[in-house]
């Protein structure tokens, strides 16, 4: 006879999780006392249920495991929310566990508001944003729903989910070996499986293609096809343009890499796109962040080739030519078996001419931009460290200006974008692979988890964090510079930031200030000549914070404020020119 909660520590420990993340709470006692007293598995205990999922999810992202988090029922479980939504929009595989007041507690479907204390369905709340949730409230199911639940994260597109099990059923004992199997279940059996390749008919498109242009997304991280991938640009010197979540699937130093496209894209990443005659598009979901508001003029002379897991993502947004519904990796190996019969040197030619006449550090008058020649100077400095950034201009700066080295990993939260993920998922990321991490963060985001720096501190992780600092929220600052007469309500009225670098000395954490752009190489060599942590605050001022070049709503890919113009974006121009700019 095997305690339950014993038990879901084996099963972790079966498929080779031996860190967790979590906060402890009464309804997840039994789950912390079994960890205590497995001497192979180690819980790091955060300082709020959203850290440690956030956590939970860098340690997924660099390991490819499933990240796992415990948090107690009520409170616990709704502060796993905003990371439990991340991680499906962003496909990472986590497994939520969460305490549940006991069975005879919990009130079902009277009509009562609560019954048990910290009562709260999760399983309800979440289930729009996880691929599975369940409430085990009989012991009997225990082994089947937690190998359906751990299946599901890391099968077709991966993603999280949540099982929710009352305190009763925790400390109950049984026989597992006894209970029913997941994976001798029909539901198993006729599991959804894939295989739509298609090779051929990419193949022959590509071969009639002039100007192809490979666009990649994040899929391709999470289908761990990234040398696949290079395998198959370097063998016909394709070029390539990546999506925000697709930054760290091709290194700056390949040297067709025509950077970031989409909204804050490079304005040569956005050119490539607009003059291509085909676009093969690997594990992205097209969203308007990289087409822009305007579909209809999108690379409206090419043809359009999507490859996903998800057969849902295919077409849902733009119109689509041929649709793969396969796995990256796999898709990608048997392309990888094929010749190719292309000529694009003149091509090639032509996006080297985008990119060194538009570099990511200058503005089209040519004044430097500072942020991005700060990113640009911290990426010289990094070897194979995790990169985990931010959300706010800061992310558009690191996107756009950060060069990345082969198999470095940069990690954003994409599809929920919430601010507050970089200090935690550092933590996360540093556990996984035990080497120095890097935070990049803006003065908004680092205050929504920097209870968080308490851990770093505690566990003497090795985690540099860089606070880009212009003590104002400035992505939405700049949208009410364009769009809402310069009304700054809530971004520089009525906002202040505390002084980062006593908050870091609070925390026992080294610390410095840098307002002195000039010196900074003098100051990062300093910085990375160890491994203890540090926060880094650089100030910048308001005047220095915006992301250039953007999109505007409505205008094509290709025509990015501040604007070219005219006759110079047409003579840029390989596809007609629309009317507007002729």
């Amino acid at each position: 006879m095997t305690k339950v909660s014993d038990y879901v520590i084996d099963f972790l420990l079966e498929h080779k999780i031996d860190k967790v993340f979590g906060y402890i709470g009464g309804a997840v006692a039994h789950f912390y006392h079994s960890i205590d007293k497995n001497e192979n598995v180690e819980i790091v205990n955060c300082i709020n249920e959203q850290g440690a999922a956030f956590a939970a999810e860098g340690y997924a992202r660099i390991t490819g495991k499933s990240g796992v988090t415990f948090a107690t029922s009520g409170p616990g479980a709704t502060n796993l929310i905003t990371s439990i939504g991340s991680c499906y929009f962003d496909s990472v595989p986590t497994l939520f566990i969460t305490g549940q007041v006991n069975t005879y507690e919990y009130k079902y479907d009277k009509p009562l508001r609560q019954v048990g204390f910290q009562e709260t369905d999760i399983v309800s709340i979440v289930k729009p944003i996880v691929k599975y949730a369940v409430m085990i409230d009989d012991i009997q199911n225990i082994r089947y729903e937690l190998e359906k639940a751990y299946f599901l994260s890391q099968n077709g597109r991966k993603g999280p989910v949540l099982v929710d099990i009352p305190m009763n059923i925790q400390r109950s004992e049984i026989d597992i070996k006894g209970l029913n199997s997941f994976f001798d279940s029909e539901e198993y059996k006729n599991y959804d499986k894939i295989n739509n390749y298609h090779v051929y008919d990419v193949t022959e498109m590509l071969n009639n293609s002039k100007r192809p242009v490979v666009l990649v997304g994040g899929g391709v991280r999470i289908s761990n096809a990234h040398n696949e991938l290079l395998r198959f640009l370097k063998k016909h010197n394709l070029p390539v343009v990546y999506s925000l979540m697709g930054k760290d699937a091709i290194s700056e130093e390949y040297e067709y890499n025509m950077g970031l496209i989409g909204a804050y894209g490079n304005r040569y990443g956005n050119l490539a796109l607009a003059n291509s005659d085909l676009i093969l598009v690997v594990g992205s979901r097209l969203d308007t962040r990289q087409t822009g508001t305007s579909l209809d003029s999108f690379a409206r002379e090419a043809k359009i080739i999507q490859i996903d897991i998800d057969k849902y993502e295919l077409g849902s947004k733009i119109k689509v030519d041929l649709k793969i519904h396969s796995d990256v990796k796999e898709f990608l190996a048997k392309i990888n078996t094929q010749s190719l019969k292309i000529d694009i040197n003149d091509w090639l030619i032509h996006l080297n001419m985008y990119k060194n006449k538009f570099k990511s550090t200058e503005s089209i008058d040519k004044h430097q931009k500072i942020p991005n020649i700060i990113v640009s100077k911290i990426a010289k400095f990094l070897s194979n460290e995790a990169i985990c950034v931010d959300v706010g201009q800061h992310q558009m700066w690191v996107a756009q200006s950060l060069n990345i080295k082969d198999d470095q990993r940069v990690l954003f939260s994409g599809g929920m974008g919430a601010m507050g993920f970089a200090l935690p998922a550092a933590i996360g990321a540093c556990i996984a692979s035990k080497k120095r991490t890097i935070v990049i963060a803006g003065d908004g985001g680092i205050q929504m988890n920097i209870q968080e720096l308490e851990v770093i501190k505690r566990r003497n992780l090795p985690i540099k964090i860089f606070v880009l600092n212009n003590k104002n929220l400035g992505m939405v600052r700049q949208f009410q510079e364009l769009y809402f007469d310069k009304k700054y309500l809530g971004t520089v009225d009525d906002y202040s930031v505390p002084n980062f670098e006593k908050i870091a000395q609070a925390y026992g954490i080294k610390s410095r200030t840098i307002n002195d752009i000039k010196n900074i190489e003098i100051e990062l060599k300093d910085i990375f000549s160890n491994t203890y942590p540090e926060l880094i605050n650089i100030e910048l001022s308001i005047q220095m914070t915006t992301v250039e070049p953007k999109l505007i709503v409505n205008k094509p890919i290709e025509d990015m404020h501040p604007f070219i113009e005219k006759d110079e974006l047409n003579s840029l121009m390989i596809v007609k020119p629309l009317e507007e700019n002729e």
